[in-house]
């Protein structure tokens, strides 16, 4: 799979709230490493043991899976050298207990859960391990019993502290009145005494350390110095008999190391197991039926991402016809049908359960392409169409005959009757390769074309026209239109507007049409009609006499007219009219932008849009502070105002 369709279709967005299921790093690390299986048998399984899962988890079930705490560092240390610490055998110790619960948490669930279960059974009994641990470690500490040397160092170590002790407590009494209080403390592991300072000498010994104040001496008693000395050596010979046993059990630990890393494995595949399980749980998810016919077949399907609740979608595409022109207003539904059609498919084939009706089924297609949205980017300076037909380029460069492609509002950002022409041709070849198809569209040629080609259908996004709201309900079979009338009469375009619109837009769709142009009733009543233009530009460019002329008129253009910019697909207002060279200012939105005349048409005239001909035209193309400046200035001098206006280029 492409990584550019996987962003297109938000797949990382599914990893990233899956990631969130996981409890253990090596879960997590499985899950961001998922991606769509291209294999039948293998998405078969996968979506067979995420569905045993979840109804392992519906009925109550909680798998005690391991918390893997301090497994990620300790693993890669073994065999290394490295003598493991006490605080190592601890996680050790806790990882193979909890195995052995998870162990015999599946072995109870093999009947109703064979699969899953079978994971639990292929790991090892790490019981060996734990009790040898155990054995010699205890709560982090080692403990006497676990070497006969070590017992016998720690009675003697207890009996040389007692015998330290009474002799501390003797000399306390004894020098009680020049003690600075009647406290023991240590200094270097040293047993001390705080004495008065000018009584220092009363008391035989060394002097360790002396307080800040100056005051208190610490002086470790001659009569201590050689228990001390003992004791010291005894702890010494504990730490070599401790570092011993450690070094033993960590060979021991090391002896499990391949059963090890097959536990943790096995933890990890159920850690990432049940995350899909959940994550099927939480958006009611199914497995749905794969096929070898290339179809898709979504039964109140939803899209996962979407907030609320999301009117169900029914998508079918495939066996009698493997295109779907999808149709309707915008903000009507088409893309979030394709992408539903398109992201339920990775999920599927990545063995994740998909929100949808029982009865659902999918293919498993080797690739799923799309194109959705412009990815229009201003650093490399690419149009909308140009991007379009660059990613059409890198998916008819890469899929054959099992490909789902996705094509969102095809034939925009150029010329309508060029785009329309490459578009068809485009699903051509690609139903010409044996892919199957989705594709939105507005334009009526391309719905037509679905109508009567075999192999091609149209659907429509639902439209509520009396409150102009979509019903994002998916009707198979019919072609709808974009309701562009009826929600502007809706909106308030005068209805001698939307009268005429549709004559013009009919006789454009039959090529009969007749389109009168400004100033024709000058003229004798003059009309014009896309087939009149055509034929008269061709005889133009085959005349080659100087006076030979194109019977259509010029548009007349007004400061204040409102335009259509299709490569932008935005309205500006003329600020500027045409040059010498055809070029004028437009203000799209409150920028002014330089483009020809022939890039744009007209699309409302002044005269419907602002009240009387003498309307300040300021209003629309300037600000409210330079307004303001305007008038101010024009009433006296005012030091340092400026007024400035935007770029025209």
């Amino acid at each position: 799979m492409r990584n550019h369709s996987l962003q297109k279709l938000e797949f990382h967005r599914i990893v990233e709230l899956l990631t969130g299921y996981a409890s253990t790093y090596l879960g997590r690390r499985l899950i961001e490493r998922l991606e769509p299986n291209l294999d039948r048998e293998a998405v078969r399984r996968r979506l067979e043991e995420t569905e045993e899962a979840c109804r392992l988890l519906a009925k109550g079930g909680h798998p005690p899976l391991p918390s893997l705490e301090g497994m990620e560092t300790l693993m890669p240390l073994l065999g290394t050298g490295y003598v493991m610490a006490e605080q190592d055998f601890g996680f050790l110790a806790q990882f193979s207990r909890s195995c052995e619960q998870l162990r015999q948490y599946m072995a109870a669930k093999r009947s109703d859960s064979p699969t899953v279960a079978g994971y639990g059974m292929a790991m090892f009994d790490l019981k060996p391990l734990r009790e040898a641990i155990e054995a010699c470690i205890d709560r982090g500490r080692i403990i006497d019993t676990a070497s006969s040397d070590l017992h016998k160092l720690r009675k003697k170590i207890r009996a040389a502290e007692e015998k330290l002790q009474k002799k501390l407590e003797g000399l306390m009494s004894r020098h009680a009145d020049i003690l600075q209080e009647r406290i023991v403390s240590q200094r270097g592991g040293r047993y001390v005494l705080p004495v008065k300072k000018e009584y220092r000498k009363r008391v035989p010994g060394t002097v360790l350390d002396e307080s800040s104040s100056g005051q208190t001496v610490f002086v470790e008693p001659s009569e201590l110095a050689g228990l001390q000395m003992d004791l010291n050596e005894l702890r010494l010979e504990e730490n070599r008999e401790e570092t011993l046993i450690l070094a033993r059990l960590t060979g021991e630990a090391e002896s499990y190391a391949d059963e090890l890393s097959i536990n943790l494995e096995a933890v990890g595949h159920y850690d990432f197991l049940f995350a899909k399980a959940k994550w099927g749980l939480a958006i009611g998810g199914i497995a749905p039926k794969l096929n070898d016919d290339r179809t898709i077949d979504l039964r109140e399907a939803r899209h996962p991402l979407l907030a609320g609740n999301p009117v169900p979608l029914n998508i079918r595409v495939g066996g009698e016809y493997r295109a779907l022109l999808i149709t309707g207003p915008n903000t009507g539904g088409k893309t979030v049908a394709l992408k539903t059609a398109g992201l339920l498919t990775l999920m599927a084939q990545s063995g994740l359960l998909i929100p949808a009706a029982e009865g659902s089924s999918l293919c498993v297609f080797s690739s799923v392409e799309a194109d959705i949205g412009d990815g229009q980017s201003l650093d490399s300076s690419l149009s909308t169409f140009s991007s379009h037909l660059r990613n059409v380029i890198d998916i008819l460069g890469s899929v054959g005959p099992s490909a789902l492609v996705l094509l969102d509002e095809l034939a925009t950002g150029t010329d309508p009757g060029e785009g329309v022409g490459l578009s068809i041709a485009v699903l051509e070849e690609l139903y010409r390769r044996g892919c199957v198809v989705m594709a939105t569209t507005h334009f009526n040629e391309i719905k037509e074309y679905a109508r009567v080609t075999k192999g091609f259908r149209n659907a429509r996004m639902a439209f509520d026209e009396e409150t102009l709201s979509p019903l994002y309900r998916l009707d198979m079979g019919e072609a709808g239109n974009s309701y562009a009338f009826v929600i502007a009469a809706k909106l308030g375009i005068p209805g001698n507007i939307i009268e005429r619109a549709r004559s013009i837009a009919d006789g454009l769709k039959t090529g009969r049409g007749e389109i009168t142009l400004p100033g024709s009733e000058e003229r004798s009543g003059q009309t014009s009609s896309p087939n009149i233009r055509r034929d008269a530009h061709r005889n133009a460019a085959k005349s080659s006499k100087p006076d030979a002329k194109s019977d259509e008129p010029a548009v007349k253009w007004t400061v204040g007219d409102v335009v259509f910019i299709p490569h932008l697909r935005k309205p500006g207002v003329i600020y500027r009219l045409p040059d010498e060279r055809g070029n004028m200012i437009v203000q799209v939105r409150k920028e002014k932008i330089k483009l020809n005349h022939k890039r744009v048409r007209k699309y409302i005239d002044k005269k419907h849009l602002y009240p009387g001909d003498n309307y300040d035209l300021d209003i629309v193309f300037d600000t409210v502070e330079n307004r303001k400046n305007r008038r101010l200035m024009g009433k006296r001098h005012v030091e340092g105002m400026t007024i400035e206006n935007p770029s025209e280029e």
